[in-house]
């Protein structure tokens, strides 16, 4: 196997996801995993090494599929990938980036809506870039408006044509005030990376503050870029006409620690999650504590367990500070455990709920309300998308035939049949490389009885 690669088995993302699980559930997990860099952060980082004009070196970086398919998107541009002298290292050289073929792009870019980030880079580097059709995850509209709204008010031509959207900057790019109607990630990264070179002062309002954005911020300031946060999420970028490469190590994937979190706590097992940090996960663990979960913060990682009788609970997804929305789908495998009647609003994605339905088939009671539920006191303010889980229990879990519809659902179709009674066939896993490393691996380590059938 090479490190980051695809290896021969997994060359193919069809062939990926179609291979199959055969559990055997009932088991506790027990042991230790160690999360490393944040695939929300580790992709975004790779982009942002095209705005360099000398080679950057990323740390920690997870040997998962969309570290791939970014990889290939680089080396179809021109940037050189190496491995690096520190295991789970990159090194990434620009300086011989050109314009690649919409076939190309196309055929490396299937599995993943990252490329939409590459126009601001590119746009600057070579003054025209190309966006595919957009895959990724089926769990709701994911529309790229936002940023090609941004891309305009930075001077950027958008033109549509059947295959994707060609763009231009015929008289480069200069700074922008620019306002977004929600707090989108996506949309921020796409902002930071197209202002950080633009000609003059860009100001953002209404930014995303994640801990990815704010671990990006500190990496494109590496680099060389002017870069502050103000209040109220407010970010100003001063553009600077040239960037070096950096040196920087991802922050942690506070989405894989919470899933194990999750996994330890359905299964009633004891899971150390070596890495994890206490600050970025202050609200997940505050739900933890909630309903009656165990976690212990040690200066490594944190160690998670079912602890007592689980209690239920009511969380509303949100943008950062709030409940990430990754969060829910793992959790609510847990909450099926938890004695009454346990509510997780979803404000974020529309289509989220999805997955649940395997948890029925496999004996949850769970009821979606697609226009979510009016009664209640909420943190978060009902949203227009929303809807609302309700989940009863506890309630015994048996083995079912189920597939995988998305990253985070697919996990929790895999700890749901860990925690059943029974077999499991649990099909189309492939899915979940895109953001869990090592991922059978450590299912192994922590004694999971499973075959790989498919």
């Amino acid at each position: 196997m090479t490190l980051l690669g695809q290896t021969a088995e997994s060359s193919s993302p069809l062939a990926e996801e179609a291979e199959i699980l055969e559990i055997r559930g009932g088991r506790p997990l027990r042991g230790t995993v160690e999360v490393k860099g944040a695939k929300n952060l580790v992709t975004k980082a790779m982009v942002a090494a095209l705005l360099g004009e000398s080679p950057s070196l990323l740390r920690d970086v997870p040997m998962i599929s969309d570290v791939a398919v970014v990889r290939s998107l680089l080396e179809v541009h021109g940037v050189r990938v190496a491995e690096g002298d520190e295991p789970g290292s990159l090194v990434l050289d620009p300086r011989d980036v050109e314009s690649a073929h919409m076939e190309e792009i196309d055929a490396h870019a299937g599995a993943s809506r990252i490329p939409i980030l590459f126009c601001g880079p590119l746009l600057h580097r070579l003054g025209q870039a190309f966006i595919p059709d957009l895959g990724g995850c089926r769990i709701g509209d994911r529309p790229i408006d936002f940023h090609l709204d941004a891309l305009r008010k930075f001077g950027a031509i958008v033109e549509k044509l059947p295959s994707g959207i060609r763009l231009s900057a015929p008289r480069g790019l200069h700074g922008a005030n620019i306002h977004l109607p929600y707090p989108s990630v996506g949309a921020t990264e796409q902002v930071l990376l197209t202002a950080v070179r633009a000609q003059g002062v860009t100001e953002l309002h209404n930014a995303a503050i994640e801990p990815e954005i704010m671990d990006l911020i500190a990496l494109l300031q590496k680099m060389g870029a002017i870069i502050s946060y103000e209040p109220n999420r407010v970010i100003l970028i001063e553009g600077v006409p040239k960037l070096n490469g950096y040196d920087h190590r991802s922050i942690f994937d506070r989405n894989e620690a919470a899933s194990w979190a999750s996994a330890a706590i359905a299964t009633d097992g004891e899971i150390f999650v070596a890495g994890a940090r206490q600050q970025e996960m202050l609200t997940f663990l505050n739900v933890l504590r909630k309903i009656g979960a165990h976690f212990e913060v040690r200066e490594d990682g944190i160690l998670f367990a079912r602890g007592e009788a689980l209690k239920p609970v009511t969380v509303e997804t949100d943008v950062h500070p709030g409940f990430m929305t990754d969060w829910q789908q793992p959790l609510i495998v847990a909450l099926t455990q938890a004695t009454g009647r346990s509510v997780v609003h979803e404000t974020v994605y529309e289509n989220r709920f999805g997955f649940t339905q395997a948890l029925v088939k496999m004996g949850a009671d769970i009821t979606v309300y697609p226009h979510g539920l009016q009664e209640g006191p909420r943190r978060v303010p009902r949203r227009s998308l929303e809807q609302a889980a309700v989940i009863t229990g506890p309630t015994p879990l048996h083995g079912a035939d189920i597939t995988v519809p998305d990253l985070r659902g697919g996990y929790s179709h895999v700890i749901a049949a860990l925690a059943a009674e029974g077999t499991s066939t649990v099909r189309n896993i492939g899915i979940i490389r895109r953001g869990y490393a090592d991922f059978l691996a450590k299912l192994t380590a922590l004694g999971a009885d499973f075959d790989v059938v498919g």
